[in-house]
This record gives C-alpha cells, sequence and structure tokens, in this order.
C-alpha cells in the first residue's frame, strides 16, 4: 500500500529536516540518494509514515553495511510512545486469558512493514545517544530463549546498555518497540 503525494512531501521533508539537524548519526551521507532511493521504494514511505505516526521518529543510522542500503531506526528518545503496551508477538497475545493488550511488538511490526532491533543493533543504536532511559524497548528474540517463554528487552539505565528477560506475554506502559527499515 502506497501513501499519497499529500503524505509523502511533509514525510520526506520531516525525514530531511531530522537527517540534516543529526549528522552525527550518518557521517558521509547525503539526503540526496536517500530520498531517490525512498521515492524509487514508494512502499517504504508507508512504512516510514507510520514509524512517524506512532512516535518513533526514525532517521538513517550508519550502523551495518547493507550492501547500498539505507537503515532506518527509530531515534525517540524514549521508546515510541504510540507502540507501548505490547506483548511480544502474536503467540505470547493469544496465551493471555485476560487483560490483552491491543497487539503485539512482532505483531504491530509485521503491520508497519518493519523488524525489531536485534541485540546487536540496540547496542549499536545506543552509540548515537542514550535511548530508552526511562522506558524499554522488546528486541528480537533468540529462538531458543522464545521457545522457553520468554523474550528480551533493553534499555539505557546508569550509564549502560542493559539487555533483560521477561515472559513474552507481558506487557508494560513503559515498554514498546524500536523498529528498523531497509530501503
Amino acid at each position: 500500500m502506497k501513501i499519497s503525494q499529500e503524505q509523502t512531501e511533509p514525510l520526506l521533508s520531516t525525514l530531511k529536516n531530522r537527517f540534516e539537524k543529526n549528522r552525527q548519526r550518518h557521517q558521509g551521507l547525503e539526503w540526496k540518494p536517500v530520498e531517490e532511493k525512498l521515492l524509487a521504494h514508494p512502499e517504504k514511505l508507508r512504512s516510514l509514515l507510520l514509524m512517524e505516526e506512532t512516535g518513533g521518529e526514525p532517521d538513517v543510522l550508519n550502523i551495518t553495511d547493507e550492501g547500498g542500503q539505507f537503515i532506518f531506526i527509530d531515534c525517540s528518545p524514549e521508546s515510541p510512545k504510540g507502540r507501548r503496551s505490547l506483548c511480544y508477538d502474536p503467540e505470547a497475545l493469544e496465551s493471555r486469558k485476560t487483560y490483552k493488550p491491543k497487539n503485539s511488538a512482532l505483531g504491530m511490526a509485521a503491520e508497519m512493514g518493519i523488524s525489531l532491533l536485534s541485540e546487536e543493533q540496540y547496542q549499536a543504536l545506543q552509540q548515537f545517544g542514550k535511548f530508552d532511559t526511562k522506558t524499554s524497548s522488546w528486541i528480537k528474540t533468540p529462538a531458543d530463549i522464545r521457545k522457553l517463554g520468554g523474550a528480551i528487552f533493553g534499555d539505557w539505565r546508569f550509564g549502560r546498555v542493559f539487555i533483560y528477560h521477561n515472559g513474552a506475554e507481558s506487557y508494560y506502559g513503559a515498554r514498546g518497540f524500536r523498529g528498523m527499515l531497509k530501503v
């Protein structure tokens, strides 16, 4: 699903302004090639619009070499407000008998066309600032942990990144997820 021209222009303007304001996140990159790639893949604009609308403040980061792909990651200071109070995945959501959250992190990410950050990507994000100092974010959980009913999340406390575990069916008002989109 593509977004309209009326949505595209302000989104590109917002992304460009954020890109220019936070050059330390993508040293050596210029906006023009990023914009050209986005315009060549308009389906990716829908995902970026949803990231923006849910409070993610996506920006391009130099965290991996993906052979010409630009990596957009949520750079909001705290876990995106529109993506909190979610359990980890659809299976965890289904397992809850009472007080079900509105969605799961993996379910919502799939609907948005993005993926959760891996533990390594979450650690790399922290090189560009202090993220999740008051909140926490679900992280892509290894299959062996998930098979045992758990899921992992991270935050920034006491001057460093901490990675923790919780039951995948748990959810909290201060825990959401950060997304990533490759373009």
